[in-house]
Order: C-alpha cells, then structure tokens, then sequence
C-alpha cells in the first residue's frame, strides 16, 4: 500500500507543480489501510481502494484561489489506469426565493387562538403549500403576505477565494476540505469525501446563511471535461431506454437536465467510465406526485469542453391527468394543475450549515456496469424482501372508485398498479374519499361509492398484493386523520349524526353500516372494529395544530390511535436525519404524552403515479412483521396488529432490520439490532425518555464500508425510563427506524 501511494504521488508531480504553493493541513489525518492521502504541493490526493478489486484515485489543488480536481482516475488490479477527468472545476448553483407560511396553517393558528409571532416562524418552517419560484402564484390562498415577486428570486454560481485546505479522517472515510466558497446568500466551505471499499466520491458545498426566510434549490457538478471523438454521457430514460449525448451539436447557454431512470447519467471515458447522480432520498423535498422532472445535468460549455452533474428544476409539473367523462377530466386536471403550488424547496434557517452535495462513481467499467453498480446502493430503486416481513406503504389519493366509476367498470389496471408492484410493495392502503367523491354524504351518496372502491380494491389484489380501501378524515378529531380498517366496512362521517340515525344498522345490499357524529363515535369505532388511527401529517398542512390540541383526549390516549405518519416534510439540508424534528421530535412527545408509546408510519401523501415517474426518492415504506400477505377475502388484522402493536420498522430501503431486542434491564440494558445496508454508515442512536425528559446515545459508524451486515449492540441505562427507540443513518442520509418500545 506505501508502494502505491508513492507511485501516486510521482504520477501527479506536474499537475500539482501548477498549483499555488499552499499546503494542505493535514493534522486530523490517519493513515486508513485501503485509503491514504498523500499530500503536493498545494494539494493532495487520495488513493483507496474500491470495490471487485477496484483503484481509485482523486488529485486535489488550488490555483489562484480556486480549487480544482487535478485528475479522477481509476484502474482494476494491476491494470492501466483509465483518467476519467482532468483539470475540473467544482461548480456549483443556488436558487433562492422566500420562505412564507402557509395561509392553511395561519387560519388554524387564529382558529385556535394560537397566532403569535413565534408560532408563525415555528410553523413557516414546516410548510407544504408554499412554492417560493411562482410568481406571482397561482392561488393567493395559500399564502400569508404579499403576492410573491421577481425581485425575491435570486441566482448565483459559485466563487472562490480559497487559501487553505485541510485533510480529515473519520473512521473509514478521508475529507478535504477548501475553505472561501461564496454561492449566493451562502458562504462555507468546499468538501470532497472518498470512503474506503467503495468506489464513491461525494462533493459538496457545505456554507450558510444569515438571511432570514430562505428556501433555496442548488446545482452541483464539474465543469472542464474535455470533448474527445469519443466523449459521451448515457442515461436510461423513463423507459429504461438507453440514451446518449455526444457533444456534436451546440453550445449550451444552461444546463440540459434530463429525466433519467434512477437519476443517474454515466461518462464514458476510454475503458473507464464516471457516474453522477444525487443522494437516493435526502436531495428530494416533498410534492404531491413523483413526476421525474429531470435530476441530473450535462452543459457543452465549448466546442472543447462539457460540464456535468445534479440539479432541481426550479419548476413542479402535475401529474398527467385522466378522466374519460369531461367533468372528472376538468377535476382531474385542475388538481393537477393545482400542484405546482407544491414546489417548497429546501429550508435555509439562519445560521444553519446546509449540505449541497453530488456523488461521483469512479470506474475502470464501462458505463452499463457502473450503471448496475451504482443502482446496487437502491436495490434498484426497489425494496429488498427481508424474511419475517412484508412491505407496506399507503397515503395515496389515487381516486380509484372515481376511476371505476367514470369508466363504468372495475376490470381494468390503473398506472399506478405496475409502479408498486415494480418497487417491492406488499400491501398498499389507499386514501379515497379525499379530494373526490362523496366524504361527508349521510349514505345514499357515499355508500355506493365505497361499494365501488372496496369492488375495485378486491379485483386489483394477487397473490402477496393486497390493496386496502382505507381513508384519511377530516372529520370530528381536529386536522387530518388516517383510519386503517381490518376488512372491508361500511361507515359514514357527516358533521354530526341526525337525530333518529343509530351509531350502527343494517342497510340492504351493504350490510353493517357505522353512522360515526362525534370523536366518542370514532373512539367507539376503532375499539369495535379493531381498526387504527392516527393524525395524518402531523404540525403542517391542515394538521398544523395536531395532535397537540388534542393530547389529553380519549381518542389520542386510546392505544388504538397509534401515533402519526412519517413523511420526508420539511426538507433541511443541514439536519442528518429525515424529518429531524417534525417527525422523530413529535414521536417523543407523543410517548412522553400518552400511557403507552405512539408510532410514526411511513407514507407517502401523493396523487396520480406512472412507471415513468420516480416513485422511489419521495417513499419512505414499512416493514411489518408477517408470515404472509393477507388475501383480500381473509382478515387483514396482520396489518393492522403489526402497526398496532408496533411490530415494524420504517425505512428509506437502505438500511434493512431483521430483528432487535433489549436484553438485560436497568442500568445493564443494551438495545441489540441485526442489520443490513449498502451505502457506508454514519450513526447509530438509542432515544429515550423518563415521560418527561428526552436523552441520547449516538454511536458513530463511520468505521463501516459499503454493502456489509452488522450486529449493534448499545448499552443503555433502562432505569426511571418510560420508552426507548433506535435508528440508523447512512452516509448519503438515508435511514431506518424501530418503533419506541415501553421500558418494563
């Protein structure tokens, strides 16, 4: 290994005798067998190895001020070095536009005499409805404040006056970092990070603000790649088509964003080849649909020279309508059309250091093999089967017995049927009765309608596919709420029960049929039925307020509302964990608030799908312990008792458990957890509460190289404590969490 870091050193001598004469600060290095960085004259560079066998090699250093990635190379043992890049320039955009709070939550907030001046910036923070790039919009409802303007959007490219570089390890991973990056509002550093046993490269902008409301969007890449005669970037498109470009035609003004499969793109350089792409799940904020609208970038600067890398357009698009009968065709279109309101981009608090990054796959294969190679980080954009569990995701407002009936049938298979089915899932619980339909009909309306959409739900269920007809109320208990049924029943929710109309009855050609008036009737409900509960959303959108208003009620205490949905909302690129605070922060109130501890369910709150959307990035899912998948003629109570009883985990796909266990008790306690993952570890952290104080233990991971299995043991103190929970993090931000478990 000294051989091959030397033999680097001299191959990089002229590159680096162009360099400022500035040398890199190499005090928090250490020597990582498999990963070394030796340093140049005004750089370094770095040699590790990757994976089958891999070399990689990454030469960093600056010139006047600006960084430059001297030279990307990789070879396979005891090959030819294949160079991937030379003389490249980190490049970097921003888009910034202001942060307004939601006039949905603002009118709870004054509903609830909750309006002060705190609470408005709490909660702007957590918005949904909110698309700072549309001006003026295209529904002032939805905003608190003055109409939106040009002059609140701002673009900026990168600069640097960079006069100092350090070299970092932690665990198995080396970063070097430039200081002087300026992007805008922003100002921070430069990053570039190599992880041993894999053959990634991340770079990022790592800077902050303190400009007060600002939500912004960013481009990252490398600019300087040399146009060859056989210079070409390929993606797959959305139909998992090869594409290319070849740099034969103009110059680009912009950047040509293209909506590739799996958001990736692949230079071929000779006998190597280098991927693009972004973080599988933490680059993306939440919309309303997962249209791909093009995530990864490539720019001919000049008849010699192309840039490449990712980006987030700065516009949302809606899904693409259906309807056959012009009156759900014009619905369809204007909920559609309505969602690029959605459009929140990423949050940029204060002061709060953001995270802008890229990854890079260096490779001694041609670009299909890197393909398959990177696309191994996402199981292929898919949820890999672990034994003991089933996938299941829900929250989807696919309007199916609107579909059914505007189509005057139920056989048939709607677009969103082959994009689940596609991505691994199990079981998926759908949400009608949402925007369409007839939620608050009294029976002669509605009654009809749910025979259509459990009909429909019946004939779309297979072997190990099970699609549940549930919904999300907004009836009785404040805010949104999801209800998960264990078989297909009957029930209304008007504003209140007329007089004369019984809690349950009989109807012909129905059957049981529930009147529900009142929160008692939905605690009676859910106890009789044995189904759950839980508010949808939680402290954004139109349950701004919840469940906080409701903590001390019966409904919320019963152990049959289980907690709350967990969503990637709001987006901060500074905080590393998805839905840090809204969703891990909420669950531990909850816990501390209620006799047992609450839930978060993973879902995903979209419309429309198609197999050429990616579905995958927005989803988090979960996996419920069963032997089986439910058929749609027995009892769904596996399901529903798994969630109940909180035998599952949620995860972004990454990161797999196959089983945990708190052994021992009191101050000998140690939370142990088998599992599997593909991108390198960051941490691992047991959360716990005496009911009123929340702690913690983090453990690093970042002694963990890719693709790899692992047995955590963590020793806690148990004693005076109420609940403990676990999660996991990648490096890339992907996650997985177990639910909290009451300490006995």
């Amino acid at each position: 290994m000294k051989t091959f870091a030397v033999v680097l050193g001299l191959g990089l001598v002229c590159a680096a005798g162009a360099a400022q004469g500035v040398n890199c600060n190499m005090q928090g290095y250490k020597a990582v067998d498999g990963l070394q960085a030796t340093a140049t004259r005004g750089g370094v560079t770095l040699a590790w190895q990757g994976d089958a066998g891999q070399e990689l090699r990454a030469a960093f250093g600056l010139r006047d001020g600006q960084p430059v990635v001297e030279e990307l190379a990789a070879r396979k043992a005891g090959g030819a070095w294949v160079v991937l890049g030379k003389d490249l320039q980190p490049e970097f955009q921003v888009t910034t536009g202001r942060r307004r709070m939601s006039g949905t939550e603002k009118e709870i907030l004054v509903r609830l005499h909750q309006d002060t001046p705190e609470n408005e910036e709490r909660y702007k923070w957590n918005v949904f409805w909110d698309a700072p790039l549309e001006v003026p919009g295209l529904d002032s409802s939805h905003l608190v404040g003055p109409a939106r303007t040009e002059d609140e959007i701002k673009r900026a490219t990168v600069s640097y006056k960079s006069d100092a570089c350090k070299v970092e390890t932690d665990g198995d991973r080396v970063t070097v970092t430039f200081n002087g990056l300026t992007l805008g509002l922003f100002a921070g550093d430069l990053e570039f990070t190599a992880y041993k046993g894999a053959n990634l490269l991340r770079q990022e902008a790592v800077a902050s603000t303190d400009a007060k409301d600002v939500a912004f969007i960013y481009k990252a890449g490398l600019k300087g790649f040399a146009i060859k005669d056989d210079s070409k970037v390929v993606w797959r498109d959305t139909s998992q088509v090869w594409q290319e470009e070849d740099f034969g035609g103009d110059v680009n003004e912009g950047p040509v964003n293209v909506q590739a499969r799996n958001r990736l793109e692949v230079l071929e350089s000779g006998a190597g080849s280098l991927g693009i792409f972004p973080a599988p799940h933490k680059f993306f904020f939440a919309r309303e649909n997962e249209v791909n609208l093009g995530y990864v970038y490539y720019r001919k600067d000049s008849a010699g020279e192309f840039s490449l890398g990712v980006m987030q357009p700065e516009k949302g698009e809606g899904y693409k309508p259906w309807g056959v009968t012009d009156e759900v065709w014009n619905r369809r279109e204007r909920v559609a059309r309505q969602q690029v309101l959605n459009y929140a981009l990423y949050n940029a608090p204060p002061g709060t250091m953001q995270h802008m990054p890229v990854y890079y796959y260096l490779s001694a294969t041609g670009s299909h093999a890197t393909d398959e190679a990177v696309l191994k980080y996402t199981h292929d954009d898919t949820y890999k089967p672990v034994p003991g569990f089933k996938t299941v995701t829900g929250h989807f407002h696919l309007e199916l017995n609107e579909m059914v009936r505007d189509r005057g049938t139920a056989d048939f298979q709607p677009t969103w049927v082959p994009v689940f089915r596609g991505l691994g899932i199990n079981v998926v619980y759908l949400g009608d009765f949402h925007d369409d339909s007839d939620p608050g009909d009294a029976g002669p309306k509605r009654l009809p309608e749910q025979k259509d959409y459990f009909e429909a739900a019946r004939k779309l269920s297979d072997k190990n596919f099970l699609v549940m007809p549930e919904e999300e109320v907004n009836s009785y208990l404040d805010g949104h709420w999801y209800i998960m049924n264990p078989k297909p029943i009957y029930f209304t929710h008007t504003r209140e029960r007329a007089a004369g109309v019984p809690f349950e009855e009989d109807v012909p050609g129905y059957g049981t049929v529930y009147h529900l008036g009142s929160a008692a009737d939905v605690l009676r409900f859910v106890n009789e039925t044995k189904s759950i509960i839980w508010v949808a959303h939680p402290r954004t959108k139109s349950s701004a307020l919840s469940p906080d208003t409701y903590k001390d009620k019966d409904f919320f205490l019963s152990d049959r509302f289980i907690g709350g949905s967990w969503e990637s909302l709001p987006a901060d690129l500074s905080q590393k964990r998805l839905c840090e605070v809204r969703c891990f922060g909420l669950n531990d109130e909850m816990s501390n608030w209620a006799p047992k501890p609450k839930f978060m369910l993973a879902e995903g709150d979209t419309y429309m799908k198609r197999p050429d959307d990616d579905t995958y990035p927005f989803l988090a899912i979960n996996y419920v312990k069963m032997d089986k998948v439910p058929a749609w003629n027995e009892s769904w109570a596996p399901v529903v008792e798994g969630i109940h009883n909180g035998n599952f985990f949620g995860t972004t796909g990454e990161i797999l458990f196959h089983d945990w266990k708190i052994e021992g008790s009191g101050a000998k306690s140690v939370y142990t957890a088998n599992i599997e993952y593909t991108f390198p570890l960051d941490f691992a952290e047991v959360v716990w509460s005496d009911g009123t104080n929340v702690d913690r233990k983090i453990v690093s991971l970042t002694d963990t190289t890719a693709f790899g299995t692992k047995t955590l043991r963590i020793p806690f103190d148990a004693t005076g404590k109420k609940w403990v929970r676990l999660t996991v993090w990648d490096a890339a931000g992907d996650g997985a969490w177990l639910q909290p478990v009451a300490v006995k």
